[in-house]
């Protein structure tokens, strides 16, 4: 599938969540990035956040953004599936908590909770465990909400393609990939590479900022971002938080991978360039947690999510 040149990245202001409003600008920025008008044979997965609602539904894309992204693309003709493999319990729990579970079945899209797994040899030779829905689609929509975290310092469309990666394996690679030597940063820029082509809407609209990606503070940042390459998306959205690229990790392994879209003054915007939407006083972590997990916290998490298993049996 053709996207738009993955330097191109839309930046528009977006105040609130007003869905007609909402569903106007996210098909405005589909058209820019490059998504077709006609999807009538295209299998697409909608990758929103969807770590965890049991704190609140900041942690999580807001739904109503979801609801918008699939509206559009099911008016062009898409089969459209929502997915994800969230830290506490599974995606149609969290989708149903953020109240819009029935909302998308009456639409007629699918969830998944990525129980189907595939294994896949990253470009680095290391093999991960994705989900299969992923790699079956045609067209990955990342949705990722813009927010602080206490490990990476921010999360936004990099860090969202983790998702794919199904279930305890993800606090595994925290736990065999962490720590001060570990490559954690470096293996995950290179999910995208991996999964299907990739087209990201972030949820900017309100943000969640001093610490995340559970329980910090909403901002009001106001904002859509979107693109073709998620590395360019997340260099645009580091210009805008007004964040030095050289304190986010994740950005500092897209530089070292030799990855596109790592050089603002490389991108192209539009709509409104970062400096026109800049934000004031988005707090960021001014120190990180350390990305390894203990083995006691894995092993707790690997305890909860078979709990939550038999639970659902």
């Amino acid at each position: 599938m053709q996207t738009a040149d993955p330097a191109t990245v839309a930046l528009v202001r977006c105040s609130d969540y007003h869905l007609p409003r909402l569903e106007e600008t996210l098909d405005r920025v589909l058209d820019i990035i490059g998504c077709p008008r006609d999807l009538a044979s295209c299998h697409v997965l909608l990758k929103p956040n969807l770590i965890t609602a049991r704190h609140g539904a900041l942690a999580c894309t807001e739904g109503c953004f979801i609801l918008a992204a699939a509206t559009c693309l099911l008016a062009r003709g898409a089969t459209v599936v929502v997915g994800d493999s969230p830290a506490f319990g599974t995606a149609g729990a969290t989708l149903e908590r953020i109240g819009i579970l029935a909302d998308l079945r009456r639409q007629g899209v699918a969830v998944s909770d990525f129980r189907r797994v595939r294994p896949v040899r990253l470009p680095s030779g290391i093999r991960a465990g994705i989900a299969a829905r992923a790699l079956e689609s045609d067209l990955l929509l990342n949705l990722p909400r813009v927010k602080a975290h206490a490990q990476t310092r921010v999360t936004l469309a990099v860090k969202n393609c983790f998702g794919c990666l199904v279930g305890l394996r993800k606090p595994w690679w925290h736990m065999v990939h962490g720590g001060p030597h570990g490559r954690f940063a470096d293996l995950l820029v290179e999910l995208p590479a991996i999964l299907p082509p990739i087209l990201t809407l972030v949820d900017g609209v309100v943000a969640m900022h001093e610490t995340g990606p559970v329980r910090g503070r909403p901002f009001p940042l106001g904002l859509v971002a979107g693109g073709a390459s998620p590395v360019a998306v997340d260099t645009a959205l580091l210009a805008v938080l007004g964040l030095d690229p050289e304190r986010s990790p994740l950005w500092q392994a897209c530089r070292r991978a030799g990855l596109p879209g790592v050089r603002c003054d490389e991108l192209r915007f539009p709509l409104q360039r970062p400096a026109e939407v800049r934000a004031e006083g988005f707090i960021l972590p001014p120190a990180l947690n350390p990305v390894r997990f203990s083995l006691l916290r894995f092993f707790r998490s690997t305890l909860r999510r078979t709990l939550l298993r038999i639970h659902r049996h």
